[in-house]
């Protein structure tokens, strides 16, 4: 190694290691620490090119640059898309629900059996789309129970990764090690050559992920995404029976309606009666009028079910021209509001702004009035839908507040068949081999554009920037790394201090060090640099060569304490609202945990100790 490639291999070092720091810091947006990263390579670069011994550049712009066309970085994307397409059509709502009503009672036993069924069947499957089709299940699953979705969704690609250990196919990871292996002339590796000493480290990592990783996650999502949901916060709607309603005919329970569950009866109107709680026996009948107190996602949820089951708080419902791509947004009633005072059906809302109001809540006092006979006050939240241009309109109205970052797309439920048509398309597609991944995520996708499922704002938001910018800042850093010879000199600089200790040291050490850099390469890119070196190692050491090559897989697959390590831990990084630091805190300790397991495990299944 001349003084050149040493002198760029230093630089290379220090930007990878500002750039930890910077991510890890949270005191920079990773938008700026990824560009900055790509940035200041290619400053280096340029200034001290590296070139072989032709004069041919090693290291061209172009090559550092490459990382934002990668097929892996359009595959994330494309994802992204599909996934918010069966989020935005309710396509997995009937079997979060299922799965939810089977674990009522104990729901954190369902999340249990559901990372464990991840574990298991990425041993099999590519893992990638399995996360894909879990992501919106386990994330209707925590909103369902009342927990943020940052405690499943890390878990969930942590627990994927752990079970591609178990199989020669269980990711790619495994398999680009094994050719590389294969290369070097060993002997082929059977189907479940290294299940057992995989099982033994899912077992170890599994325990950590179940219930030690949910309590260091916190929900990152901010005030916007607690306006967004409403939290708690209840509304009165207003729900009138009609005589082919599913309500008519049902009977109390306990003081509770089967179709009206996780919401509050105030009152029912009927007729010149007025029937108020406790309610034993009562029969729902058409013509009712029921004033019920629940939450923005409990009435969402009921209208997706029963669209025309909410009628509007004006008293007098009319077809809503733009209803297919509606929004739900609350607005304050302002100070001085000419509203205050009068019902709805005098302002004349609906006609002026074109919104329907659904419901209003109202802290003062117990309302036991049908809400369209409600006289308005100062200080009122409406929660009102229409289209998006007639809710973003309110910005103008003098007499309500809008607050925008309440504003979300009411589920189009009519399209949720032809959105898991399509999911259900990719993740076949992707787990047989028929179509490369990047080819039948990218067909998602725009499938899902061209079907009405997603508009393009709509997709356009599922594009996370920030995963963008930090899988090419990454890979420009891997392409840097392998081609100063950094990784390599790193290993040998491991070995050399290792060796004089025994195989079993310096294999532990291997691990260890190949954990470590799969955390800043891809993990592809280290099992393929670090398998030669594992079947060196074995050879000048007169050993069985799989130890060193399950240090490589295991090692590579440790991909867990950043984010851009793995494809899983991107695709996870929006819905659970997660920061480089979140990985940093929750995976390093599994890193260690594996490292322990494997060095207490594997030398002695073959043979070392």
């Amino acid at each position: 190694m001349d003084v050149g490639t040493s002198l760029q291999m230093y630089l290379t070092f220090g930007v990878v290691f500002l750039s930890i720091i910077a991510y890890s810091s949270d005191r920079i947006p990773l938008e700026i620490s990824g560009l900055s990263t790509v940035a200041s390579l290619l400053f280096i670069f340029t200034l001290f090119p590296l070139t072989d011994s032709t004069g041919a550049s090693l290291i061209t712009p172009r090559a550092l640059l490459a990382g934002f066309a990668d097929p892996a970085l359009i595959t994330i994307m494309a994802l992204l898309v599909v996934g918010q397409g069966l989020v935005h059509t309710g396509a997995l709502a009937g079997p979060a629900a299922m799965i939810v009503s089977m674990g009522r009672t104990s729901p954190r036993l369902v999340v249990v059996l559901c990372l464990t069924v991840v574990a298991l069947t990425s041993a099999v499957l590519n893992n990638t789309p399995v996360v894909v089709m879990f992501i919106p299940i386990l994330a209707a699953l925590a909103d369902r129970i009342g927990q943020s979705s940052a405690k499943v969704m890390m878990p969930l690609s942590f627990a994927a990764i752990l079970g591609g250990n178990l199989t020669v196919i269980g990711s790619s990871t495994n398999l680009l090690a094994i050719g590389a292996y294969q290369l070097a002339g060993a002997p082929r590796v059977d189907f479940f050559e290294f299940t057992i000493p995989g099982l033994v480290l899912a077992a170890f990592g599994m325990v950590y992920v179940l219930f030690v990783a949910p309590r260091l996650l916190q929900d990152n999502g901010g005030m916007a995404k607690q306006l967004a949901s409403s939290g708690g916060k209840q509304f009165l709607f207003q729900i009138e029976v009609a005589d082919d309603s599913k309500l008519a005919g049902q009977i109390s329970v306990a003081g509770l309606f089967p179709g009206l569950k996780d919401m509050t009866i105030r009152m029912i109107d009927r007729g010149r009666d007025r029937l108020l709680p406790p309610y034993d026996g009562v029969t729902l009948e058409p013509g009712d009028i029921i004033l019920a107190a629940a939450t923005r996602s409990v009435m969402t949820d009921l209208m997706n079910a029963s669209p025309d089951i909410v009628s509007s708080a004006e008293g007098d419902d009319e077809d809503d021209e733009d209803g297919d791509r509606r929004v739900i947004a609350e607005a304050i009633v302002a100070p001085a509001s000419r509203m205050d005072g009068r019902t709805l059906s005098m302002t004349g809302f609906r006609s002026e702004t074109g919104c329907t109001v659904l419901g209003i809540q109202r802290r003062s006092r117990m309302i036991r009035a049908a809400i369209s006979q409600l006289r308005i006050e100062a200080g009122d939240v409406l929660l009102v839908m229409g289209s998006r241009a007639n809710v973003l309109g309110l910005r103008g109205n003098r007499d309500v507040i809008l607050l925008e970052s309440s504003a979300d797309d009411v589920p189009m439920t009519k399209y949720s068949g032809r959105a898991g048509l399509i999911f259900a398309g990719v993740v076949l597609a992707a787990s047989t081999g028929y179509l490369p991944i990047s080819v039948t995520a990218l067909i998602g996708a725009v499938l899902m554009l061209i079907t009405g499922c997603l508009n393009v704002r709509q997709a356009g938001r599922a594009i996370d920037r920030r995963v963008f910018v930090i899988v090419g800042a990454a890979l420009a850093m891997g392409t840097a790394m392998q081609a100063t010879g950094g990784a390599q000199w790193l290993a040998h600089l491991v070995i050399e201090a290792l060796s004089a200790a025994g195989p079993v040291v310096l294999l532990s050490g291997f691990f260890l060090l190949i954990a470590m850099m799969t955390n800043v390469l891809s993990n592809n890119a280290t099992a393929v640099l670090f398998t030669p070196i594992a079947v060196s190692i074995a050879g000048e050491l007169g050993v069985d060569p799989m130890p060193f090559l399950l240090a490589v897989i295991f090692g590579a697959n440790c991909s867990f304490a950043t984010p851009m390590s793995y494809q899983t831990n991107l695709l996870v990084m929006a819905p659970g609202h997660y920061r480089f630091n979140d990985f940093l805190r929750t995976g390093t300790p599994l890193i260690f945990i594996c490292w322990l397991a494997f060095t207490m495990f594997v030398p002695w299944y073959y043979g070392l100790l």
